[in-house]
């Protein structure tokens, strides 16, 4: 596990090597190849006097070998390349420390008191309000955002006087001319901190726990 994470004003990452990991596969690939020997030695041992192998086909079995053995450095390079990759993408991925992000989903996360996210239509709508509605579903209040072309429009909230322990949640009301408009519900919320898991970068948000950094739509 890879982990970056700052203090106020610092960023710092962890990250972690194996190098018995590249040892290992130096054996593995060792060990194929002096089984493939014993192998072809205990097969020209024991081949038929009267028809034995010819060159062709032990230059064609010697050629088997050597290509199982390119794959297999390939294999572990590629491995070892894809391990760096990630290393790299967390230290970097520590300058999002400390931002806010937007994820897709309608759970609102609070922050001193405010909150908010996005809205994101697929085309132009003449009408558009977000409510803001309480873990039962009741309807805290109501922002009426207007006309909005397509595309991302942000949105916040004064949660100060919000005293639920849960978090609320929002919901879109998107039409042109009376008809409705699809729309994409986009949260905001705080990184605390970022590393990576079976290979994939995570960032740890505030009011969310880790997700995957693929699913991180902006970066405020």
């Amino acid at each position: 596990m890879l982990s970056a994470t700052s203090a106020p004003g610092v960023s710092s990452a962890t990250t972690s090597t194996a190098p018995a990991a590249a040892t290992g596969s130096v054996s593995d690939v060792n060990a194929s190849q002096d089984r493939f020997m014993k192998l072809l030695v205990a097969q020209l041992k024991n081949q038929d006097p009267m028809n034995p192998m010819d060159n062709a086909q032990m230059t064609s079995q010697m050629a088997q070998i050597n290509t199982v053995t390119g794959i297999e450095k390939v294999n572990e390079t590629l491995k070892s390349m894809a391990t760096q990759f990630t290393s790299l993408q967390v230290l970097q991925g520590a300058s999002m420390v400390g931002r806010a992000v937007l994820l897709e989903g309608n759970t609102l996360s609070r922050n001193a008191g405010a909150t908010g996210g996005a809205v994101e239509l697929a085309g132009r709508a003449d009408a558009v309000k977000v409510e803001i509605l309480s873990p039962a579903g009741q309807v805290l209040e109501t922002l009426n955002l207007g006309a909005l072309d397509a595309g991302r429009h942000p949105f916040a909230w004064d949660a100060s006087g919000y005293s639920g322990s849960a978090e609320p949640s929002f919901r879109i009301s998107a039409t042109l001319a009376g008809k409705a408009v699809a729309s994409t519900a986009l949260a905001r919320d705080q990184v605390l901190s970022v590393g990576s898991d079976n290979g994939a970068m995570t960032v740890q948000l505030q009011g969310r726990g880790a997700v995957a950094y693929s699913s991180i739509k902006a970066i405020l």
